[in-house]
């Protein structure tokens, strides 16, 4: 990536794409510019002048400044489009000089001819996969790392976007480079100046030993990389599961609107990388700085790995309408770690249900309606509390077929009519939560008289009492109940309790 600056810019910005653009180390008019689009070159905006020397080139010059928050999301981006053609990859040491803005990687080729057809192939593959993630690099495949990063810089101001270097040909595509591009600090590039050495050819020429003597110990490393006889280990595995995309917002952002729009672009550039490597946003983590040094930290679950940004848009919106930020927001980072998108096996004999992607906007927009807490998949709860309750978080799983009518017979399956169920001869008991109030009459600690919303009249049976008791050491979840299977002149047969912590009689279920 030759102008890493100025590609973060545009990733973000696409709007000033065909504009003279430049990206200064900071704000006011002595700052140094660091690169500059081609419009802005063509008016004769340089790298290294001022920003008041480059409007006064240019009068309708866009000065930006450059922001670590974007070119650090644009350097894993396109880590992000090598991993997507090849396991290996890693970052190269930045450049010095003119390559000092630069952004390299090396990528492991090895092996790449059944997935590619070819090397050509492959460096087409990946200057794709760079440009989709809104990074327009140059790709060039040799023989060592060296030499590639060689090559890729001489396309820098070509037509062209990939360059292969056949096996053996690396001493003959260097001999007639400019030894500005194996990028030699200042001090040996002056004194190869001073002696004339302009070209690759010129270094070989020289003995190594007079070069020894007169440039010193710095001029080696230089003349193994112009000889192309430097070879480097193969790049490791990368670690990093996470994907991350920042942005420090101009102004502060107080309201939700604005803030969804920003969200939008930088959850667009977060897909893209998220394509490229084959996955989909697992749960999110939400970051905002606010202003005046505050942070609101969130975090937003997904019911199933999707790419579609509409949906995880709106699942951002449900939570950031439910609980706003405290204050204005100046910094915004969204992180999730990839997940394989999972696939769902659709029944030969029942209609397909919902799409991960639909049935987690709607769990959350039923959260954001009845609460937090309030909405997910029952669980049993740790307790011995007779209206114990708890939720976990609603997974979408897998649909098992259904019993009724469904025969696995070896490798065939066959539909028979299911044997009718014998009807139930127990009881079914019907809770009610919350409990329901009665009034009671009791003798002898039996209740006699029932009157409520439910059930009314003189009791004619009952069974009991059954005492539960339990969190006697906690002042609010301590419990202690008496209960009673009674049933009353009205023909119901009701559940009652009394509650020792309340002194209050109330109808938990009934029977039916």
């Amino acid at each position: 990536m030759p102008d890493l600056p100025l590609a973060a810019e545009m990733r973000v910005h696409p709007e000033l794409q065909e504009r003279p653009v430049a990206v200064v180390d900071g704000e006011g008019p002595r700052a140094e510019i660091l690169s500059v689009s081609p419009e802005a070159a063509r008016h004769g905006v340089l790298p290294g002048a001022t920003a008041v020397h480059g409007r006064a080139a240019c009068a309708d010059l866009c000065v930006r400044p450059s922001r670590p928050a974007l070119v650090r999301a644009a350097r894993e981006a396109l880590l992000d489009a090598a991993l997507g053609v090849s396991p290996r990859a890693e970052p190269s040491p930045p450049g010095t000089g003119p390559w000092a803005q630069e952004a390299a990687l090396v990528v492991d080729a090895g092996g790449v001819g059944p997935l590619f057809g070819s090397e050509t192939g492959f460096a087409g593959a990946l200057a794709e996969r760079a440009a989709r993630v809104g990074l327009p690099a140059v790709v060039a495949v040799a023989g060592s790392a060296g030499v590639a990063r060689i090559a890729a810089r001489r396309l820098r101001d070509g037509a062209e976007t990939t360059c292969v270097i056949a096996p053996g040909d690396d001493a003959s595509f260097l001999a007639p480079l400019p030894l500005d591009l194996l990028g030699p600090d200042d001090a040996l590039a002056q004194a190869l100046t001073r002696f004339g050495l302009r070209t690759v050819d010129d270094l070989l020429r020289i003995p190594a030993d007079a070069l020894g003597t007169r440039l010193g110990a710095s001029v080696a490393p230089l003349l193994a990389l112009a000889r192309g006889t430097v070879r480097e280990a193969p790049p490791a595995v990368p670690v990093r599961s996470d994907f991350v995309e920042r942005m420090d917002l101009e102004i502060g952002v107080d309201r939700v609107e604005p803030l969804l729009f920003a969200l939008r672009g930088m959850l667009s550039r977060l897909a893209e990388r998220l394509d490229c490597r084959g996955l989909a946003f697992a749960d999110l983590e939400l970051r905002l700085g606010l202003d005046g040094g505050g942070r609101d930290a969130r975090r937003v679950g997904i019911a199933a790995p999707t790419l579609d940004v509409a949906v995880i848009l709106r699942l951002i919106a449900l939570s950031l309408e439910s609980r706003p930020p405290p204050d204005c927001v100046l910094y915004v980072r969204v992180a999730t770690e990839g997940a394989a998108v999972r696939g769902d096996q659709l029944d030969f004999f029942r209609p397909a249900g919902p799409t991960p992607a639909v049935l987690s906007r709607t769990v959350a927009e039923l959260t954001a309606l009845c609460g937090s807490g309030r909405v997910g998949a029952p669980a049993v709860a740790d307790t011995h509390r007779p209206d114990g309750h708890a939720l976990e978080t609603f997974r979408a799983g897998a649909r098992r077929a259904d019993d009724r009518g469904v025969r696995h017979t070896g490798h065939q399956l066959t539909l028979e009519d299911a044997a009718p169920s014998p009807e139930p001869t127990a009881l079914a008991v019907r809770a009610l939560r919350p409990p329901l109030g009665a009034q009671v009459r009791s003798a002898g600690g039996t209740p006699v008289y029932v009157r409520s919303a439910l059930a009314n009249g003189d009791v004619v049976h009952c069974a009991g009492p059954w005492r539960t008791t339990g969190h006697w050491w906690s002042e609010t979840e301590r419990y202690a109940f008496d209960h009673f299977d009674v049933q009353t002149s009205d023909g119901l047969v009701v559940r009652l309790r009394f509650d020792w912590t309340t002194r209050s009689w109330q109808i938990d279920a009934f029977y039916d």
